[in-house]
């Protein structure tokens, strides 16, 4: 993962002795990064003040604290048909132009001001898709609260797999 592109056949390797994790820290809000956490928005490093592992097992269902906040997408067909809870996680699955994305950018916009903070996965998209829904952040204010995580379609399949993970950690 990442920077590997020299490792060929009778290279030499280190193992760090360390599962695999990422930084994590307030210091992402508003910022664009790529799957391993670094930043590809040109605002300079990230300090991150800790890390969690890239997949970490759930808590238990009886640890959990139940849904009981709702989470208004601004929608009204999804906001009636669908309830979402705050801390869910919302996965949007449909076929090329259904709209997928205005869903989760109005989504993300209707939390202004809610102490929501949302983060924004983008695998697999053209990198001008995603620096548009970035723009649209910008100048809507979104993106004082959002995280944009974005592996785009030329990125390599192992970095696109993370993503999502990524976006949870």
């Amino acid at each position: 993962m990442g920077d590997g592109f020299m490792i060929q056949e009778g290279s030499f390797v280190k193992a760090t002795g360390r599962i695999a994790q990422l930084p994590v820290s307030e210091a992402y809000l508003g910022r664009l990064v790529k799957a391993l956490a670094k930043p590809i928005d040109g605002k300079g490093e990230i300090i991150a003040s800790e890390s969690r592992l890239i997949e970490s097992p759930a808590p238990s269902i009886i640890s959990r604290r139940s849904v009981y906040k709702p989470l208004q997408t601004g929608l009204i067909a999804i906001d009636s048909m669908i309830p979402i809870g705050r801390g869910q996680r919302e996965l949007i699955i449909g076929d090329r132009q259904s709209g997928k994305t205005a869903v989760a950018t109005d989504t993300i916009l209707n939390q202004k001001g809610k102490g929501v903070i949302c983060v924004y996965v983008a695998i697999g998209q053209r990198a001008s898709s995603v620096a548009q829904v970035v723009t649209t952040f910008h100048e809507e204010g979104g993106m004082e609260y959002t995280i944009v995580v974005a592996e785009m379609a030329d990125s390599p399949a192992t970095l696109q797999y993370l993503a999502p993970y990524t976006g949870a950690a």
